[in-house]
């Protein structure tokens, strides 16, 4: 999963490209397996909440 030191990686390799980009870490920890169901479900209840600002901002 992204860390905030893959966040601020971003940022320094693409300055350009990330300048009015948000990148959010959502803090899930890397303990699952590949399509765990239960990982799936977290990811997607962590991050409809951006999903939801960011349609609503369009």
């Amino acid at each position: 999963m992204m860390e905030d030191k893959h966040r601020h990686r971003l940022l320094a390799d693409f300055p350009g490209e990330t300048k009015f980009l948000p990148i959010e870490v959502l803090h899930i920890p890397d303990d699952y397996q590949f399509m765990d169901p239960e990982l799936i479900e977290l990811i997607r209840s962590s991050a409809d909440p951006f999903i939801d600002a960011a349609a609503t901002k369009a």
